[in-house]
């Protein structure tokens, strides 16, 4: 960890699903760096996870649940939070979600179901909480953080629907770091290389993805959490104060190769 100080910032974390997960490395580097954390969670069985997790941190986290497919749950989410804490200075969105058969197989037979599905969640969910967030974050020099991958514009067989999500995801980047920016509020993405994750294990060919990963990036090496999460520290600190509607490749420089 580095020697970036957080102290009086409130840090809130969707995605945390485990210890695997990269919501989880990324808040526990917050918290190290001196954030109060909250983190949401979307029903009380992943509650009940999350709160496990959340007692590893330096102080007891704020919990909240929210529901990010429901935009009247994610309003009552950000009510609830304006008594719990005085402002937000950093979200960090690391949600996506599609179904396991839309994960593999031809991407042409994506049901329109699925499809909605993915691009709700994985997608449109950065766009609400951006909305009910704005009003808390507003003037405190704030940082939305959300996660992507490199199929956003490249094919990686078996992504699918993901990749689509991905490319809407990325263009919300762009246009919400426009509508926020006079508000004081940095929106930027990470792209991270592959990473064992919980959501990750369920694609189609992501052993084949992380291995070709490893074979032909520069550094010939997969990535690590914790590079992901000290970038994440990064653009949540004073140092990044300049950037945003970027797209932060962490991919030991995967996305440079034309082979």
């Amino acid at each position: 960890m580095y020697n970036i100080d957080l102290s009086g910032k409130n840090a809130l974390v969707f995605g945390v699903a485990n210890q695997r997960s990269i919501a989880w490395h990324i808040a526990r580097t917050l918290d190290q760096a001196g954030a109060r954390i909250v983190l949401s969670y979307v029903n009380d069985r992943v509650g009940r996870s999350v709160e496990r997790l959340g007692s590893q941190l330096s102080s007891p986290p704020v919990l909240v649940e929210c529901d990010v497919s429901d935009d009247a749950n994610v309003e009552s989410a950000f009510d609830a939070l304006a008594s719990e804490i005085d402002g937000i200075d950093v979200i960090v969105h690391s949600i996506a979600f599609a179904n396991r058969e839309d994960l593999g197989g031809p991407f042409i037979d994506t049901p329109r179901e699925g499809f909605r599905l993915a691009l709700d969640i994985s997608a449109y969910s950065l766009v609400s909480v951006a909305r009910y967030a704005a009003p808390m974050m507003k003037g405190r020099g704030g940082s939305i953080i959300t996660m992507t991958f490199q199929a956003s514009d490249r094919v990686f067989p078996g992504y699918n629907v993901m990749g689509t999500a991905k490319a809407a995801l990325e263009n919300e980047v762009r246009q919400l770091a426009w509508d926020l920016g006079r508000d004081d509020i940095r929106i930027n993405a990470i792209s991270a290389g592959p990473v064992d994750t919980l959501s990750s294990r369920v694609i189609s060919g992501y052993r084949d993805m992380k291995r070709a990963h490893a074979d032909r990036s520069p550094m010939g090496r997969n990535i690590t959490h914790e590079e992901v999460a000290n970038t994440a520290l990064f653009l949540c600190s004073p140092m990044s104060s300049g950037i945003t509607g970027e797209v932060i490749h962490v991919d030991t420089g995967y996305h440079v190769m034309g082979i």
